[in-house]
């Protein structure tokens, strides 16, 4: 330890049963015990003291697409939800598909977000794979084998070929896996259809194929209970999958476009029964405008903001029974966090300093509560459990609606070569 402990958390509740003082120096958990003397105290009984989440996809926007989000906006958002770490997909405008390019992305965000932060590199034919490791991406993708908002799909060949550079350089690919058929996309239902349950299984075992490599693989935003079975590797699923059905819109609102689509009814109560083959919960974070959401159907983008409500509504079926806590806790922190290489939130001395703290009485969701700059949510009504209080880093850093910026962590991937 290089300076004295910055603040301790009392009372806190651990996952083995005892009650405990955690202290918290130099960014990490410094003791387990009896209190140790520090600067600040926080008396955390009665609350759910919980490592943070780590949000592997999110897409915060900014530059010419600051209207829907920025960093600013996106990672206070973060906060306000319990996430401490996200990380960014390479589908901005510009693309993240060259070093320079991310090293802006990277500068931006260094400037300008509240939490801590990584930036995954493009794959596409032309990307230089081995230049971007080196530059600091942490992963490859999300990888688009279907198009999708902002994102070209990429054929089978280049895929294989792209999976064998990024097995070579012992990186991980994540990849969005659909197939889209010719029809016409013009409501919900035909949105379901034209990229079909059938379409994700096909593309999940296609690319299962392809990868001759034996490539790390990790699967975005599956939607279905036959993909999650068919997947030979890591699997994400979104909580707009679980908690929203194509029933619960007007088939012509826009505001359920998402790919992959949302399903019926009986297709998402099937994706929750598949909650303990499911490895990581993340928010596909994909904010548009109220203005860009109200065009005609077949013109508006696809996305739907969720980095906020992500822990939130699944704490809400902890404490209705329905999940476990550590389950909530394996699926947005620790796996994440191994899957990324990134050093877990948690009790044990040397975890990152990264907690939330929660009252044990859900609310229902309201857009007024929420922080995203495209100020809307699809989730409005629904009971979540919102945290009191954000610490990152040993550090503050949200309490009760107030923010307090600190210089956020970026994490490079093991490839980055620091420029001299």
């Amino acid at each position: 330890m290089d300076s004295p402990p910055t603040l301790v958390l009392g009372n806190v509740n651990l996952p083995s049963g005892r009650v405990a003082d955690i202290t918290l120096a130099d960014g990490r958990v410094f003791h387990a015990g009896a209190s140790q003397a520090s600067i600040e105290y926080l008396d955390c009984t009665g609350l759910f003291v919980l490592p943070a989440a780590v949000d592997m996809h999110v897409h915060m926007r900014g530059g010419a697409q600051s209207a829907k989000e920025d960093w600013t906006s996106g990672s206070r958002s973060a906060l306000a939800g319990g996430v401490t770490v996200v990380v960014d997909q390479p589908n901005s405008q510009p693309p993240i598909d060259t070093p320079g390019h991310l090293n802006d992305r990277v500068c931006d965000a260094r400037n300008h977000s509240f939490c801590n932060f990584a930036i995954n590199s493009s794959v596409t034919p032309a990307t230089p794979l081995e230049e971007m490791w080196e530059a600091g991406a942490l992963a490859f993708g999300e990888t688009f084998f279907a198009p999708s908002s902002y994102g070209e799909g990429i054929g089978d060949g280049a895929l294989q070929q792209a999976l064998w550079q990024i097995h070579s350089l012992d990186g991980l690919a994540t990849i969005h896996a659909e197939r889209i058929s010719e029809a016409p996309d013009t409501d919900l239902v035909s949105h379901d259809l034209v990229r079909s349950p059938k379409n994700e299984l096909l593309a999940v075992q296609a690319v299962g194929k392809l990868n001759t490599a034996g490539c790390r693989l990790h699967f975005c935003h599956l939607s279905t209970k036959n993909s999650v079975d068919a997947a030979s590797a890591t699997v994400e699923v979104t909580p707009h999958h679980l908690f929203l059905s194509l029933d619960d819109f007007e088939h012509t609102d826009p505001c359920g476009k998402v790919n992959p689509p949302l399903r019926t009814e009986q297709e998402r109560k099937q994706l929750w029964g598949r909650w303990d083959r499911i490895d990581v919960i993340a928010s596909d974070h994909a904010p548009h405008t109220r203005k860009e959401k109200s065009q005609e159907f077949s013109s508006a983008p696809s996305g739907i903001p969720g980095v906020e409500t992500l822990v939130p509504l699944l704490l809400a079926r902890v404490i209705d029974g329905k999940i476990s806590l550590e389950s909530v806790l394996e699926k947005t922190s620790h796996k994440p966090a191994d899957l990324l290489g990134i050093p877990r939130a948690g009790f044990n001395v040397g975890d990152r300093a990264d907690f939330a703290l929660y009252t044990k009485i859900p609310r229902p969701v309201a857009v007024e509560m929420l922080h995203s700059k495209c100020n809307w949510t699809p989730f409005e009504g629904h009971m979540a459990l919102f945290p009191e209080k954000v610490i990152m880093g040993g550090k503050v850093v949200y309490d009760d609606g107030d923010f307090f910026r600190t210089e956020p962590l970026w994490f490079s991937g093991r490839g980055y070569k620091k420029r001299v």
